[in-house]
């Protein structure tokens, strides 16, 4: 690391030599089947590719289910429920859970490079940050397996539902799973699992953990392909729970879908989150909240903090601080530890981002993104973003962006900043920087939000419930809470 004289740019004052994390703890095969009942099986659909967004290398082919095939999952859970899952113990169930638990653990390297490699998000979150945050949801539900009359106090006791349908997004692939397979596993069901099609590599890599862990046949079973396939899954008439995680637009097709049914629905979408800071926050550390809540994961997380409301009296101070730091974001690969913001996940998204950010430009807001930032030749890459003299009518303060790209408002008292920040369609969460215990109380209480961080943002815990209002969909996972949605 050298250091240069005061002078110089921002951008220049540290250079750091790439430190590439290795692949070769990773072995991707050339194609992947489906899994079902236990083991790997072909499908009888086509097969489509999935590639490094940061390289646009080709990974593998993997299994596109066709209705067959996902009938033949849905079967294969129903057996094992039936027969084994719903007739073991607690303690037994347990067991299973934190088996998988251990053994994601002794294989975090191997998740986290392939992770970084399917999805483009740097190896540094992966490594830190998805992989423990998977085993200790694994951990946390292995522990209320035997527990569940405390989880859902009554009488009768509560029981599972039966068959779970789970969809899960591309942004947190492995994180996603767990949140979904762990407590619906824990409750007594068994799952039927549709990935993400630009990322199912490591959720084919789990299915070798479910085997490795010796858990009975068709509790786990993972079906791979797009919108179809996960269509089929969430129509079958054999499932007794459907959770999705994605867009508000598939989510509103999926409740239509299940509407008129018996069968269960939590569904995880947008969000458009706003983060206030006062004129008495540490100003430091909010704009270091305020960059892990954007630019963490390329901005590809639904809770991102997209929206910036800056007190007046300090929004030109706190904007200047902002932009300096904003100078040091490292752009590049992704498996590069010094990596700060790594691929945008595909070109279908790179391409919604990059209208977006040009229509904020064509309704007069003011762009402006780090003169630091050298975007790879190759691969999917966007420079963080930021814009000001932004009204609440602009697309960049009421879309979902979904990419690294910031909107700054301001306002003057409390009660227009809460006015500011529920005015949107979502619902899902907001960050509060005050040093006034009683402000940010008052604040958060006023917020339509399902998850409010004081002080800090993108907090996750295993034991703590996630979820949103209006339309960023209704249900919890994580916590206790999270095992409401698959027990009767």
């Amino acid at each position: 690391m050298v250091k240069v004289p005061e002078s110089a740019p921002v951008a220049s004052l540290f250079e750091y030599a790439p430190a590439p994390e290795s692949r070769s703890v990773v072995d991707i095969k050339p194609s992947y089947g489906l899994f079902v009942d236990g083991e790997f099986v072909d499908g009888t659909g086509e097969s489509f590719a999935t590639i490094n967004p940061a390289t646009e290398e080709h990974l593998a082919h993997v299994a596109e289910a066709s209705e067959a095939d996902v009938d033949r999952a849905v079967k294969a859970a129903r057996r094992a429920y039936d027969k084994v899952w719903s007739k073991m113990s607690g303690r037994e169930r347990a067991k299973y859970l934190f088996r998988i638990a251990r053994i994601i653990q002794e294989r975090a390297k191997e998740f986290a490079v392939l992770e970084t490699l399917d999805n483009g998000k740097p190896i540094k979150e992966t490594r830190d940050f998805d992989v423990p945050t998977v085993a200790a949801h694994f951990f946390y539900y292995a522990g209320w397996a035997d527990k569940l009359a405390y989880a859902v106090p009554g009488n009768p006791a509560p029981k599972p539902l039966g068959v779970a349908a789970q969809v899960i997004p591309w942004n947190f692939p492995l994180m996603m799973l767990a949140w979904k397979v762990a407590p619906a596993l824990a409750a007594g069901n068994t799952v039927v699992l549709k990935p993400a099609e630009t990322t199912p590599l490591t959720a084919l890599l789990f299915a070798e953990v479910c085997q490795e862990a010796g858990l009975p046949n068709g509790v786990v079973n993972i079906v791979t392909g797009a919108g179809a396939t996960g269509a089929a899954l969430v129509a079958h008439p054999d499932v007794n729970k459907v959770a999705f995680t994605g867009s508000t637009d598939v989510g509103r097709t999926i409740a239509r879908q299940v509407a008129g049914t018996s069968k269960r629905l939590t569904l995880e979408l947008g969000g458009k989150g706003a983060n206030i800071v006062y004129e008495d926050a540490p100003m430091d550390e909010a704009v270091e909240g305020v960059v892990n809540g954007i630019f963490f994961n390329q901005g590809h997380v639904c809770c991102a903090g997209s929206r910036l409301l800056v007190q007046e009296s300090i929004q030109d101070e706190f904007l200047e601080r902002l932009q300096r730091r904003m100078e040091t974001l490292r752009v590049g690969d992704p498996l590069d530890k010094n990596t700060d913001i790594g691929a945008i996940n595909s070109a279908e998204q790179l391409a919604r981002i990059t209208e977006l950010a040009q229509a904020g430009e064509d309704e007069g807001a003011n762009r402006w993104s780090p003169s630091s930032c050298v975007l790879p030749e190759k691969g999917f890459f966007f420079a963080p973003t930021l814009f000001t003299d932004v009204s609440q009518t602009h697309r960049v303060a009421r879309e979902e962006i979904f990419g690294p790209v910031l909107s700054v408002l301001s306002f003057r008292t409390p009660t227009e900043a809460v006015q500011k920040a529920n005015n949107t369609p979502f619902g899902l969460s907001a960050g509060v920087w005050s040093e006034k215990g009683s402000r940010t109380l008052w604040t958060a209480n006023q917020l339509r939000a399902g998850v409010v961080w004081a002080n800090s943002f993108n907090k996750f815990d295993a034991t703590s419930p996630f979820g949103g209002y209006k339309e960023s969909g209704y249900g919890r996972e994580g916590g206790r809470q999270g095992l409401e949605g698959y027990l009767k």
